[in-house]
């Protein structure tokens, strides 16, 4: 079988961890960018899986939420650069 096969669960898994530790960053450290930083995961999470599982996303659909998973990523850098 093809190594994709194994390390495809990994890195939804890896995902999914990073979405949790940035969802306490929003609550437990209340830092703003971690909501956006989760958000960002989550989407990768869902696309991820899909492909996984085989479920197919409509193009125009794929191209929205990636959208919204770049610009979720640019506020929560932008936040982070910004801190004094």
């Amino acid at each position: 079988m093809a190594l994709s096969l194994y390390l495809q669960p990994v890195s939804i898994l890896i995902e999914v961890v990073i979405c949790a530790l940035c969802i306490a960053i929003a609550v437990i450290k209340k830092q703003i960018y971690g909501w956006f930083i989760a958000l960002t995961f989550a989407i990768y999470v869902v696309y991820d899986f899909s492909a996984f599982s085989g479920v197919a996303i409509p193009d125009d659909a794929l191209a929205l939420i990636f959208l919204a998973a770049t610009i979720s990523m640019l506020y929560a850098v932008w936040t982070l650069y910004s801190r004094e």
